[in-house]
């Protein structure tokens, strides 16, 4: 899944991608072609640089980044790193194009690599959604830790004991921090976490089903499950069901993130809301500052966003 793609105009992209990824094009006006007329009147340019989105988030942070460049006359280039050898190569493609600054969403937030890359090539980075935010470096972010401690205490406030969790990809530092949330919660209400409760889901709705089957295969199956993003959350929904489960009353589901999914699965998810679109609007806005000679971003200005519990139908009390 490539977003860039879609924007260029290359045919090969599954359908369910390409359209949402048309929808945020069509919706904001965005006229992809328009790099060399931006750069002969001077508009600001900045780029977004990402890796392996879920197609969910990528439409969340395309939205809210193609509003507010869009509002703010600076033309915005999404360039995939996977689609090149090396992290340099991929930031040079970028500088190429001539971005004064780059947006970096999870995982590239926390690569070292595309760090030193982008400060060899003398373009700033704005660090967005990132779980552990540089001193002196602009980023845009939430407390991830606290997401994951709201989430658990809302399964034990239900009255959960047999709590499982489905864990992101090990390489973002959110899913660190999400797990650490959970793992301390639970520690805090003087549980002991089941390790056979604990599943890796990469973030993906693939793993998500992996993690699904072998958590409800189980003999002695949890009676809720936390999964640390919605993709995630919606793929152990779809098991659920197969298996004949009802949700909430047989098993509590609850995600992360409140993407598009949380409200397309049945039934809708319990999940913390973080808002991309918003978030990703700021990011916009500290890498115009850091794209204009003498910017700094904001003074390398940390933005963090306010989390919310959204309580919906997929989480209740365990069976009796």
């Amino acid at each position: 899944m490539t977003a860039s793609r879609v924007v260029n105009g290359y045919p090969h992209v599954r359908p369910a991608v390409r359209e949402k990824v048309e929808e945020a094009i069509k919706a904001l006006g965005y006229r992809p072609n328009s790099l060399a007329r931006a750069t002969r009147t001077g508009v600001s340019q900045i780029g977004m640089l990402y890796s392996n989105a879920s197609s969910s988030n990528l439409s969340n942070y395309l939205m809210g980044a193609f509003r507010q460049a869009s509002l703010s006359g600076c033309q915005l280039l999404i360039e995939p790193s996977q689609a090149h050898p090396t992290p340099a190569q991929a930031v040079q493609k970028l500088v190429d194009a001539g971005v004064g600054a780059v947006i970096l969403p999870p995982p590239l937030c926390d690569d070292a690599a595309i760090l030193e890359a982008l400060e060899k090539a003398g373009v700033g980075a704005v660090s967005f959604a990132t779980a552990r935010p540089r001193q002196g470096a602009p980023a845009v972010f939430i407390d991830d830790f606290e997401g994951a401690r709201m989430m658990t205490q809302h399964l034990l406030d239900l009255g959960h004991v047999d709590i499982a969790f489905v864990r992101g990809d090990p390489a973002h530092s959110t899913a660190q921090l999400r797990e650490k949330g959970f793992r301390e919660t639970m520690a805090a209400a003087g549980l002991s976490v089941n390790e056979a409760y604990v599943e890796d889901g990469g973030f993906s709705y693939r793993g998500g089903l992996e993690a699904a089957r072998r958590l409800l295969g189980l003999r002695r199956r949890p009676s809720a499950i936390f999964a640390a993003n919605d993709d995630m959350a919606a793929a152990i929904s779809a098991v659920a069901h197969g298996l004949g489960l009802a949700i909430p009353t047989d098993l509590s589901i609850a995600g992360f993130d409140d993407t598009s999914v949380a409200t397309t699965v049945w039934p809708e998810l319990t999940t913390i809301r973080q808002p991309i679109a918003d978030m990703a609007a700021s990011a916009v806005l500290l890498a115009m500052d850091l794209a204009r000679p003498g910017g700094d971003g904001g003074g390398g200005g940390h933005v963090q966003a306010e989390l919310q519990l959204i309580q919906r139908a997929s989480t209740a009390p365990p069976p009796a």
